[in-house]
């Protein structure tokens, strides 16, 4: 397959005028950027506040000749603004209750780009400051139960370099295209999307920061979610681009911090809380995954991790400790086979465990819940 340049696709775009000025968008200086990798393309229009509207009909058009080119497999167009004078506003405190605060972020131009994912009532990123420490599964499962409990749940999957949503719902097919939007998946009772479902398995997803922010935009952007109770992020490991888009493009109810025992884990656990502390996001609470083992042959209990340090480290930030997932062998089975254990085994210990993570998130979220060791940082529904 041919390989896209970014001046082929920049040249493919003269063909588009400025409705200002009757030049092409390229010689106008429109074209702000344009970055090409494995057949996904992110372009960015420059323009304000108060030609937005105006310039929508052109970004769709931008969008529809470059994914006509060769070599292009996916193309997402963003409108842009360079920094105005004004200086932004300070965000209002978090509200509590259904209705959830808007990130930090705004526009380059000063001014606030519309709020993505409106109709999602409840939208809560699962994280971690480090990778390894269960957060995919914990996400999965969590959505599962809520949707168990009679929620209507979507599952985004923002890790872009690293999708794992695919091989853990069992779920591998291109979602279909309906005007100019993605439909989600299906599975398990949860619409689902995930780049992994966009691009091969074995696919290294090699991009620089402006083409992981623009994927995600397009992942929340440009597909159908409707209307949902609450929709659950599995955000990558660290603190990094996808977590600053997050928190500004959408407005995030809050976040559930995972970790696992040991005083390594800890440390970064705590720089995820930090960051989004800095970022005016509600931390709901923090998870011990992998808290203890149990032999399914004797019962013998084992804390191979140690046991506590969450719950520990929660208290000391002032966030209320969520619960203990045990390292269960059963868990890692069903996601590798991608059937999530709060789905194939209900009546089980692990899926009990996130049944119980999810009613307290739920209660949080939603306001029907009574305050249980919360400290000052918590925000209740």
């Amino acid at each position: 397959m041919t390989t896209p340049s970014a001046d082929s696709l920049r040249s493919a775009l003269r063909e588009i005028k400025d409705p200002r000025s009757g030049q092409d968008i390229v010689a106008a200086g429109l074209l702000e950027g344009i970055h090409v990798r494995d057949g996904m393309v992110q372009a960015s229009l420059l323009t304000d506040r108060a030609q937005a509207a105006a310039m929508e009909p052109v970004r769709r058009q931008v969008q529809e000749v470059l994914a006509r080119q060769p070599g292009v497999r996916n193309a997402t167009v963003v409108l842009t603004a360079h920094k105005g004078p004004a200086p932004i506003p300070p965000r209002p405190a978090p509200a509590g209750g259904h209705g959830h605060s808007h990130g930090p972020g705004s526009g380059p131009g000063g001014a606030k780009p519309p709020l993505l994912l409106p109709d999602v009532k409840a939208i809560v990123a699962v994280a971690s400051g480090k990778g390894g420490v269960g957060k995919s599964t914990v996400a999965v499962n969590l959505a599962v139960s809520l949707a168990r409990q009679g929620h209507k749940v979507g599952l985004l999957d923002a890790d872009i370099y690293g999708p794992s949503l695919p091989r853990m719902v069992g779920v591998s097919r291109k979602p279909e295209v309906r005007n100019e939007k993605m439909i989600p998946l299906q599975a398990w009772g949860l619409s689902c999307m995930s780049i992994g479902f966009l691009v091969d398995e074995e696919t290294p997803m090699i991009w620089r920061g402006p083409m992981v922010m623009g994927a995600l935009e397009q992942m929340m952007g440009q597909v159908e979610w409707g209307a949902l109770d609450i929709l659950i992020v599995d955000m990558p490991p660290g603190t990094g681009d996808a977590q600053l888009t997050m928190a500004q493009r959408v407005a995030l109810t809050g976040a559930v911090i995972v970790s696992t025992p040991q005083d390594i884990a800890l440390i970064d656990a705590r720089r995820g809380v930090k960051m989004f502390e800095k970022t005016n996001v509600p931390v709901l609470g923090v998870v011990e995954n992998m808290s203890f083992f149990c032999c399914p042959n004797c019962g013998h209990r084992s804390d191979i991790f140690g046991h506590g340090g969450a719950r520990e480290e929660a208290k000391r930030l002032g966030a209320e400790f969520l619960g203990e997932i045990p390292l269960l062998l059963d868990i890692r089975v069903a996601a590798d086979g991608g059937t999530p254990i709060a789905a194939s085994a209900p009546e089980s210990e692990g899926a009990k465990a996130y049944d119980a993570l999810a009613r307290r998130v739920w209660e949080k979220v939603s306001g029907t819940g009574v305050a249980r060791g919360a400290g000052p940082r918590i925000v209740m529904g």
